[in-house]
């Protein structure tokens, strides 16, 4: 059976919280690391499902991995590299991992990847991967639900984004770093997370330029040119916006530590206009606190440095007890208000109409059980559980587990009221005290 949280609301969380790396970046940097022939040392590693997961991806290549959870690092000896092909089993499970045909065709020039998997929050196509590789000079094919992609030579070139995806920006300056010349990526995504990849390569001896702007230029280099070597993520700011919510929803007063503040900059200043208080005090901590109950405003998804789509779950979760209608847009993803239809059942009143979600606060949430269908809605709902009267259940975890590190000790060590359990293992505890263990 499935493990689960029992969470009794009305805590209010208070105390210390240190976040980790950065999941979406610490992915990206592991796929990076095969550029280079021998070993490479990435730290501040959070212990996630999704890290597991890439690990077997690049493993699956013929790549030595070490993964030392107490240190937090990962060791990558991407030395020989046996084989092209990202295995479906991995590779659809998590649509990270769909970085490594950029890696891949890059150094050995051929690449067979598993179209990817991942959080069901709406389409995410890889068309602008598949053009990029193309106006590189890559030849692409696509059977049987992979992509099959081979160049003798790749040539740098401009490329023009539609949108500014992350992951095709990030794929594409993967593919562009051994080629010949330069390439442009306009109208490329301006993440924190982009710039971590960009400084991950450049230590390594590539020559990206303009990461964290909208025009982003590779200067290709030569295989010899790359060299291995050790580097820390950023601190992950999704899970940094994920217990500022939940302090200044329980109406707390906690200080978040290892935080890049200014990734934060537009949720810190949305949280304030709320009524929540938030104050810099160190370089890479905060304090946050609520003393009332907070005030609507509205949201609108964007690309960064817009308003985070990974932090609207947890937006909604505090305007559904609000003072006042709140308003909030998805423009990025179509499938993304999963967490409506469980916020209803703990006595939330939302109406959504297509990509809008219109929000009154009502004075209490009360406890039901939910159950998590992607990560972000997922960690919303522990989050909502924790502002709750009475208990809360949420189910589905490996969703959660996708993206937050000890979830659970970290929201106890500030004083919530949460366990994880196992249905099947608590009925044998039960059964063991009153002497009819089977």
């Amino acid at each position: 059976m499935a493990d689960k949280y029992k969470i009794q609301g009305g805590n209010q969380l208070k105390g210390e919280v240190s976040i980790g790396g950065a999941k979406n970046s610490v992915l990206k940097l592991m796929a990076s690391a095969i550029l280079a022939k021998g070993e490479s040392k990435i730290y501040n590693v959070p212990e996630l499902t999704d890290v597991s997961i890439m690990l077997d991806v690049i493993s699956g290549l013929g790549v030595k991995t070490f993964h030392d959870k107490q240190e937090k690092s990962v060791t990558i000896d991407a030395t020989d590299i046996t084989s092209i092909t990202a295995q479906y089993e991995f590779v659809s499970k998590m649509r990270a991992s769909f970085i490594i045909l950029g890696a891949l065709v890059s150094r050995c020039k051929e690449a067979i990847v598993a179209l990817p998997g991942g959080c069901a929050i709406g389409e995410r196509r890889v068309d602008f991967h598949i053009k990029g590789l193309e106006a590189l000079g890559a030849k692409i094919k696509i059977e049987n639900g992979y992509v099959h992609a081979r160049a003798n030579k790749l040539v740098g070139t401009d490329i023009y984004l539609d949108i500014p995806s992350v992951g095709a920006t990030e794929n594409l300056m993967l593919a562009s770093i051994l080629a010949e010349g330069s390439t442009r990526i306009q109208n490329a995504a301006q993440e924190p997370e982009i710039i971590d990849l960009a400084n991950f390569l450049n230590t390594m001896g590539a020559d990206v330029i303009g990461a964290g702007t909208s025009e982003i230029v590779i200067n290709g280099v030569k295989q010899e040119d790359l060299h291995p070597i050790e580097y820390t993520t950023i601190p992950d700011r999704i899970e940094a916006g994920t217990f500022m919510s939940a302090v200044a929803g329980t109406r707390g007063n906690a200080i978040i530590r290892d935080i890049y503040p200014a990734h934060l900059t537009f949720f810190t200043d949305k949280l304030i206009k709320m009524g929540a208080n938030i104050k810099l005090i160190e370089p890479t901590a905060i304090e946050v606190s609520c003393k009332n109950r907070m005030n609507s405003v509205n949201f609108v998804t964007q690309p960064y440095p817009g308003f985070p789509t990974d932090l609207q779950s947890m937006a909604m979760v505090l305007l559904s007890m609000a003072n006042g209608v709140g308003i909030i847009t998805e423009s990025l993803y179509e499938n993304r208000f999963m967490q409506v239809q469980h916020l209803l059942r703990m006595g939330a009143d939302i109406h959504q109409d297509r990509n809008h979600a219109i929000i009154k606060g009502v004075k209490k949430l009360t406890g039901a059980t939910v159950a998590a269908s992607d990560l972000r809605a997922g960690a919303s709902l522990v989050v909502a559980g924790l502002m709750a009267n009475g208990t809360t259940i949420v189910e589905n975890l490996h969703h959660i587990d996708r993206g937050y590190e000890k979830f659970d000790e970290k929201i106890r060590a500030l004083g919530g009221n949460i366990i994880r359990y196992n249905d099947e293992i608590l009925t044998e505890e039960l059964r063991a005290k009153d002497g009819s263990r089977i």
